[in-house]
């Protein structure tokens, strides 16, 4: 969950790097590529390894069918762990992902403005694909940290095993949901489709 997390982030920021930069994109060069995913992969096995060592643990998620960290514990060393996940894991890349595709829209806007037309509708295309990614995003990760955190910093109970199935599943099946939104909402690739 959090490589996905963090690889949406990466590309967001590549994104907007790619598109606002003046220069050609040299499509032989693979360092950038390779340097994002390494970068996203260390970053997100930083984040995983530590309840291996003790700083929380690992334990069955919701009705026990899947693993995850362990929520329900209400010492200090797992409600620090689930804080540092819950800013690092998920804000900061979605701060990340609104700014790199908020600027990304901003840049288009002023292209579009200096010429009318096609631009108009490309623009309101990435804008239809921002929010959509965005909304999406949200969808996937806000409902499963929500439950995260009540589970952490609530009533002991509050969260059931039946109540945390649905965010779980959510948060698990959003590396489904970009491939998808990119084929469909490309016009690119929607053509060659």
């Amino acid at each position: 969950g959090i490589i996905s997390l963090i690889s949406l982030a990466v590309l967001s920021y590549e994104r907007y790097c790619t598109m606002t930069r003046t220069t050609e994109a040299d499509t032989t060069n693979y360092r950038k590529s390779w340097t994002g995913i390494i970068l996203s992969w260390t970053y997100s096995l930083l984040w995983t390894v530590p309840p291996l060592f003790g700083w929380s643990s690992y334990g069955p998620e919701g009705p026990g069918i899947t693993c995850s960290v362990n929520w329900h514990s209400k010492d200090a060393s797992n409600a620090s762990y689930i804080v540092c996940l819950f800013i690092f894991c998920l804000v900061i890349p979605f701060a990340i992902i609104v700014y790199s595709y908020g600027k990304l829209l901003c840049a288009v806007r002023q292209v579009s403005s200096i010429s009318k037309g096609p631009g108009r509708s490309r623009e309101q295309r990435i804008l239809f694909m921002v929010v959509v990614m965005v909304v999406c995003f949200l969808l996937c990760w806000l409902p499963y940290a929500a439950v995260a955190l009540i589970a952490t910093f609530g009533k002991p109970g509050l969260i059931t095993p039946a109540a945390s199935i649905i965010p779980a599943i959510l948060a698990k099946s959003s590396t489904v949901y970009n491939p998808i939104i990119y084929v469909f909402l490309n016009k690119q690739v929607s053509e060659m489709l």
